[in-house]
């Protein structure tokens, strides 16, 4: 099996996705990605939740403001998927900043992206998919996360215009039907992630930018993975296949931007596709990211008399 292989200095810019089964982690992995890189994200599923989601009395300080929106949910699926993706967010979090979930304000942008009141430098991404839930978060700048199973087939002669640039068009269409797909859905991925980070979603036309589809050789059921960052270890997320430069290219294949941003796609579960889009804004490097350093504490005092929810 060919081991993925990127170049050396793009590894280390994202750190691979963190398999969490619930409330206990595990979090070293993450509190290590955002020490060493600035970023790091988890994957998990609903049903591992389950437990914590059911455990009522203890919801309350957990939720904060989204308490009242889970006590009005009245679909019981809706209800628990709704506070299995929010705990994920919150644990994830305070693992990478090392405080008490309950202790942040998690609160939403216009549109629906979370974000922690007080914590401007820290970014957040959520998205799921069928059973799986995946969180990004980042001290270096914006992040952006997406996620579909692996199997999904996206048919490159119907969606090739919307979705691919010129270049992309012409790799994928050297390319036999079955790594056409899963090249399609790699980058559907990756250009979901990057819109994210960007905050623009689907209103940005996936043709306007683009990256190397590398050539990969990979079924949905051995997706590769493509990584400029992303490491392996424990409870990571460990690609199969070829991995490739998948720096941010314009619609002739060139060069579109200057390092400042880093990509990576990564099987999870053995049948998901997780992409992660991460931006260096130039930030202060430092790697001291408790937050009990980062919160102004004037806005600490004034928050603390508003949170006790009703």
């Amino acid at each position: 099996m060919e081991e993925p292989r990127c170049d050396a200095a793009q590894h280390e810019r994202i750190t691979a996705p963190v398999h969490v089964t619930g409330p206990a982690g595990p979090w070293e992995a993450v509190r290590e990605g955002m020490a060493r890189r600035g970023n790091a994200s988890v994957h998990t599923t609903w049903g591992e939740w389950l437990t914590a989601a059911l455990a009522e009395p203890a919801l309350r300080p957990l939720l904060g403001r989204d308490w009242q929106r889970y006590r009005h949910t009245t679909d019981p699926t809706i209800r628990f998927r709704f506070v299995a993706s929010r705990l994920a967010v919150r644990y994830t979090a305070a693992a990478a900043l090392g405080t008490d979930p309950a202790k942040l304000d998690l609160s939403y942008k216009p549109g629906g992206r979370p974000y922690l009141r007080g914590l401007d430098q820290i970014d957040l991404s959520l998205t799921h998919t069928d059973e799986l839930i995946a969180v990004g978060i980042s001290r270096n700048g914006r992040i952006g996360i997406d996620t579909e199973p692996a199997d999904r087939r996206l048919a490159f002669s119907l969606l090739q215009n919307q979705v691919c640039t010129e270049a992309e068009r012409a790799e994928l269409a050297a390319l036999p039907e079955a790594e056409q797909s899963a090249g399609m859905l790699r980058l559907w991925t990756l250009k979901e992630a990057y819109t994210k980070a960007l905050g623009q979603g689907l209103r940005m036309g996936f043709s306007e930018f683009g990256f190397a589809t590398g050539g990969a050789r990979a079924t949905p059921a051995t997706p590769a993975m493509h990584a400029t960052g992303g490491t392996g270890g424990s409870g990571t997320a460990k690609g199969t296949g070829h991995a490739s430069d998948t720096g941010l290219l314009a619609p002739d294949g060139t060069p579109a931007a200057h390092g400042e941003w880093a990509f990576g796609t990564y099987p999870v579960l053995g049948r998901y596709l997780v992409s992660i889009a991460c931006h260096d804004a130039g930030l202060d490097p430092s790697r001291d990211t408790a937050v009990s350093t980062m919160l102004d504490e004037g806005f600490v005092a004034m928050v603390s008399g508003l949170l006790d929810p009703v």
